[in-house]
């Protein structure tokens, strides 16, 4: 098999696996209405998966650099499986709670090794873009995800179930091609040799540099975590629109429009679009607000492409900057410590937005989380450009 092959195959694969990610956004309804849950018990349901994810990030983040790209991306693929099993067989909570922890692994595990892999399969070694193609994988696994679980769960059999299948049939057969796809680490270690200790850290002189990358990825995570996680209850509760498939569209909506983002832009000047992102990720909160006060699904659409946008570019442009800033003796521990703010941001906003309306109404804790995202997002635009001048 060729590079130029094996490295779309990789692409795809990467996509595949960041589907079961929101495969069950749209299900949460389903799953709220079975089992009785509340909305706050969703939110910890959706957040929980990072509890692998972290897991992962602090102890198995450099096992692809140890024993092989290919072994650990097929592995993912296998543990992946193991999770839409466990999604399918769930009759109550606890099911959902392990689904999404083991989906966490098997998503923290393809990232990293097809990251690496996508670099040593590009004949020109070009790490902008390996990591663009990375990021497509990633948000347009993210965006068919909900849409997938939204249209079966409509409009076919076994809404709670059948999801889950499809993902498998979309999984298998690229896992096979995966295994056929050629190995790029030539320096591998015996299972004896392995080392699991974490490494972690920022290192001093480049702290300054680095807190705008970290603090703006953390509000663009933060928004698509309420996407994934809130938006199919706002528009139930608020917008009266109970459409499962309409609801996983529009959740998928905001990481496709990232998606287009990411792929038109194949050369970045990454200060300028993370200032861009960032700035724009602020009127995306305001619509957002505005569509839940004036009840209009047309300014949720509207908001959903600004922020799906802003993502887009600003995760992009982060990954890049902290690349681009990070010794190449300590880029595997800086960027871990990077992409465990980007699942930090995922889960624990969106656990705050479900404890304030619980407390309170959905309402005032949608609007409490777009103010606080939204400073967020200034404090790094102000520390980025200050940076810059």
């Amino acid at each position: 098999m060729s590079p130029r092959r094996a490295r779309w195959i990789a692409v795809l694969h990467l996509a595949a696996i960041y589907v079961l990610s929101n495969l069950p956004t749209p299900l949460y309804a389903l799953y709220r209405r079975a089992f009785g849950l509340s909305e706050l018990m969703i939110t910890i349901i959706f957040s929980v998966y990072v509890v692998g994810s972290i897991a992962v990030m602090f102890f198995l983040g450099r096992l692809s650099d140890q024993i092989g790209r290919r072994v650990v991306v097929v592995s993912s693929a296998v543990i992946g499986v193991i999770a839409a099993v466990l999604f399918m067989l769930a009759t109550s909570t606890p099911w959902l709670f392990a689904a999404r922890i083991v989906s966490g692994v098997s998503i923290a595990l393809v990232t990293g090794a097809t990251t690496a892999w996508l670099l040593e399969l590009d004949p020109r070694g070009d790490a902008s873009t390996a990591a663009r193609l990375a990021i497509v994988g990633n948000l347009f696994g993210l965006g068919i995800g909900p849409i997938i679980g939204g249209c079966l769960a409509r409009w076919a059999p076994w809404p709670r179930g059948l999801s889950y299948v499809a993902f498998v049939v979309l999984l298998a057969p690229l896992a096979v091609l995966v295994w056929r796809a050629p190995e790029t680490l030539r320096d591998r270690k015996g299972w004896r040799e392995l080392s699991l200790a974490p490494r972690l850290g920022v290192p001093r002189e480049i702290r300054r540099q680095f807190l705008p990358a970290a603090l703006g990825a953390f509000a663009i995570f933060a928004v698509l975590g309420f996407y994934g996680a809130i938006v199919p209850s706002l528009m139930s509760k608020v917008l009266h629109v109970d459409n499962v498939a309409i609801a996983g569209a529009i959740v998928g909506e905001a990481y496709i429009v990232g998606t287009i983002a990411v792929a038109v832009v194949r050369k970045l000047d990454v200060r300028r679009w993370l200032v861009v992102a960032l700035a724009s990720l602020v009127p995306g909160l305001a619509l957002l607000v505005a569509a839940q006060l004036a009840r209009s699904m047309a300014l949720l659409v509207i908001a959903t492409a600004v922020t799906g946008a802003a993502g887009g570019f600003g995760y992009r442009a982060c990954l890049q900057l902290v690349n681009e800033i990070a010794p190449k003796d300590r880029r595997s521990e800086v960027v871990s410590a990077f992409v465990i703010a980007c699942y930090l941001a995922i889960s624990i906003p969106v656990i705050g937005v479900g404890l304030l309306g619980a407390a309170s109404s959905l309402s005032i804790a949608i609007i409490a989380f777009a103010c606080l995202v939204g400073a967020m997002a200034i404090a790094a635009l102000v520390a980025e450009v200050a940076i810059a001048h």
